[in-house]
């Protein structure tokens, strides 16, 4: 049985990982960041009090990026 090299795949999903955790950070810092794909603001979607449906994330009003985060309501 032959052994499988994972190494290309391992650093393809770090550095995919790395890119969007940054992306993340600056949108949560307040800078305006646009979407790779259609060039459009980066908007975030926080949880709505009495709302439980509603997604919280960060993206584009095209839907290209749309990174759903697992939020809550901190008062």
């Amino acid at each position: 049985m032959a052994k499988m090299d994972f190494s290309v795949i391992n650093d393809t999903t770090a550095k995919s990982f790395n890119e969007q955790k940054n992306l993340i950070k600056r949108v949560f810092k307040g800078n305006t960041v646009l979407c790779q794909t259609c060039k459009q603001v980066l908007e975030m979607k926080l949880p709505v009090k009495g709302q439980n449906e509603t997604i919280s994330g960060i993206r584009c009003k095209k839907g290209c990026t749309d990174i759903e985060l697992d939020m809550e309501i901190v008062l």
